[in-house]
């Protein structure tokens, strides 16, 4: 942000802080038993404290004043939590008073703040929209239905990396990964592929991020509420711009979809897009056209980019350590057969895979701080009050480096996870990549399956060379944040014979 205009937005705040800050030091607060943390500048209170790596800048606060602690963000309290005993009480035990959200200034573009499942306050609406994804979408009854359409996609992949076997051109895994879940989920929804041309899947791939840049990068206009009406940083007009493109997407597919249905002796496809159409038409319902457009980017949004990039984790932290890499490969050839098509089944046999995708999930969760809730009540966590109305944030990303909790926690290590219960579906606080609670992915079981089948496929399929043959030991792991965690640089490997 322009140095010039920063300035002149904290000289607007600051007279109204002095006027307001003996007030607010006198406040209830003051009384409270807060959680501890840094001493707050004035105006801008702990700000600085965030840096371009909130998560990273946050687990050291953490190792300075413990597992819970208080930062001042300009007006809002905002209470920070890295430990999987206090995260068991904010999202299980007291999950009720923490299931709303702080939102986002550039989350109210085009009300996403009203209609978007992952904002929308628990009410009917948000069980609803629960209701379709559990029972329509990632049921096992569902999921079992349209094992047909994953297989499809995978073979896809593999068929596309093949491809690029007979040329010698490098594969940005990233970008492939994240196209055929584009793909699947399309499919699934719409009965129809939304990324066919390769450059289309980058560029949806493109909006996607910028979108979860734009929903994670700290904004003022977040901290200073009186900043609201000029958006200084341009955060919601550029949020605008982005859900505008994607709607323009999912406008001409929905058109379509309504011709069909007034032709007569159309076949329904009884998708998902059916299943919300017929919902519109239910008096019943509270559901229109623009509602449906919400729905679907929420979960394309949610759904592409947390699954493409931690494929594209896992495979970079395989390729980093090469033993790894041939224990997995070996697993493989024993139990499927090296190059042969893996089935979904089989995956329940492939324990060393499944403890891959689990560390993956440890170093590199798809969303290091999940999304802001609220505090609906003064509660008591961890031994400290949480005020009502403050922020929290529960920093997943520092759990699983705490090396109270895991050994070597730098260390790539699959077999930490082997013959241990831990889990990633959210009743195992130092591993939650997917959240807990009333507020859990819906998509959990989708992703799940998607990994390890995409993972294993180009496994079991290649073998694996750094483009510009790069050393396994010279390869960048260096991430660049928003809500999502991604690669600074796409991984780009060059897929050999088995």
């Amino acid at each position: 942000m322009d140095v010039l205009v920063l300035f002149l937005c904290l000289c607007f705040v600051w007279g109204l802080s002095e006027a307001l800050s003996f007030i607010r030091n006198k406040s209830k607060t003051t009384r409270l038993n807060l959680p501890p943390g840094p001493p707050p500048l004035p105006v801008i209170g702990n700000l600085l404290s965030l840096g371009s790596q909130p998560h990273r800048s946050l687990a050291r606060l953490s190792h300075t004043y413990g597992p819970i602690i208080k930062l001042q963000l300009g007006y809002v309290t905002t209470i920070v939590v890295s430990s999987p005993a206090i995260a068991r009480e904010i999202l299980q035990i007291h999950d009720a008073i923490f299931s709303n959200r702080t939102i986002p200034d550039s989350i109210t573009a085009l009300r996403q703040d009203e209609l978007g499942l992952p904002w929308i306050p628990v009410s009917p609406l948000w069980r609803n929209l629960r209701k379709i994804c559990n029972v329509h979408i990632f049921s096992h009854k569902r999921l079992e239905s349209d094992q047909h359409i994953r297989h499809e996609k995978v073979q896809e992949l593999v068929g596309y990396v093949r491809r690029s076997l007979s040329t010698g051109d490098a594969v940005d895994i990233g970008e492939a990964a994240f196209k055929t879940i584009v793909n699947l989920l399309s499919k699934t929804m719409l009965s129809e592929d939304l990324a066919n041309p390769s450059d289309s899947a980058k560029d949806f791939k493109d909006l996607v991020w910028r979108i979860m840049v734009e929903a994670g990068n700290p904004n003022l206009a977040d901290y200073f509420p009186v900043l609201k009406k000029i958006d200084p940083q341009g955060s919601r007009r550029r949020m605008t711009v982005y859900f505008t493109k994607v709607f323009e997407v999912f406008d001409g597919l929905i058109e379509k979809r309504l011709r069909d249905r007034a032709t007569a002796g159309s076949v329904r496809k009884n998708d998902v897009l059916d299943t919300l159409l017929d919902a519109r038409e239910d008096e019943e319902e509270d559901v229109d056209i623009f509602l449906i457009k919400h729905f679907l980017l929420d979960l394309f949004v949610a759904g592409t980019e947390t699954t493409s990039s931690t494929l594209e984790w896992a495979l970079s932290e395989l390729l980093h350590s090469p033993e790894k890499l041939s224990r997995v490969q070996a697993e493989l050839d024993q139990v499927i057969g090296k190059g042969n098509p893996i089935e979904e089944s089989k995956i329940a046999r492939l324990p060393y895979l499944q403890a891959i995708i689990k560390e993956t999930f440890r170093m590199h969760p798809p969303v290091p701080l999940y999304l802001p809730r609220k505090s609906g009540l003064e509660t008591k966590i961890g031994g400290f009050t949480v005020p009502k109305g403050a922020q929290v944030l529960v920093n997943v990303w520092a759990i699983g480096r705490d090396p109270s909790i895991w050994k070597d926690p730098d260390m790539f290590t699959p077999e930490r996870f082997l013959g241990s219960e831990i889990d990633v579906k959210g009743q195992d606080f130092e591993l939650a990549p997917f959240g807990a609670g009333r507020r859990i992915c819906p998509g959990l079981p989708l992703a799940l399956k998607m990994l390890h089948w995409m993972l294993g496929s180009l496994l079991n399929s290649f073998n694996w060379e750094l483009e510009g043959r790069v050393k396994p030991e010279d390869i960048s792991m260096e991430e660049k944040f928003g809500i999502t965690l991604q690669r600074a640089q796409s991984l780009r490997v060059i897929p050999k014979p088995v």
